[in-house]
């Protein structure tokens, strides 16, 4: 399956991971979004179910395990080149999570895992639709 440059919009899924009054973020190690913050998440494999996506994704970013609890949203990122060309076009399914255990540890895709508070998120240039399902996962679990 070609990320960039698809023949098909790709699925995905996206972990807003909330423990106490933090969220678990990821830095980015490969494009699209390279190098920025961002939740744990990534492309469904054959064969697998969305929650189960969910698990092993944020488990090979971060080393947390986690729960997934409640449906958060479905977004859209379609990006294009300079060109106007389709570079990425993704379905993203984005769930609320609970940690289960683990410390947080970047690995697989991500160049860095940490736990930051709502305030923190709020100090970060986040993609719009990443800040606003982080804000609703906060929500949900007041």
């Amino acid at each position: 399956m070609r990320r960039e440059y698809p023949d098909t919009p790709i699925l995905g899924v996206g972990a807003v991971v909330i423990d106490g009054d933090r969220v678990l973020l990821i830095k980015r190690g490969r494009a699209p979004l390279l190098g920025e913050w961002s939740i744990p998440g990534g492309a469904v494999e054959l064969g697998e179910t969305v929650r189960e996506a969910v698990v092993r994704e944020v488990l090979e970013e971060t080393g947390v395990a986690v729960e997934v609890a409640e449906l958060l949203g479905v977004f859209d990122r379609v990006l294009r080149d300079d060109q106007g060309k389709l570079r990425y076009h993704y379905i993203l399914i984005d769930f609320l999570c609970r940690r289960v255990f683990g410390e947080a540890k970047a690995s697989g895709d991500a160049d860095d895992a940490l736990w930051f508070s709502i305030e923190e998120v709020n100090k970060l240039s986040l993609a719009k639709d990443t800040a606003e399902v982080i804000r609703l996962g906060f929500e949900k679990t007041e």
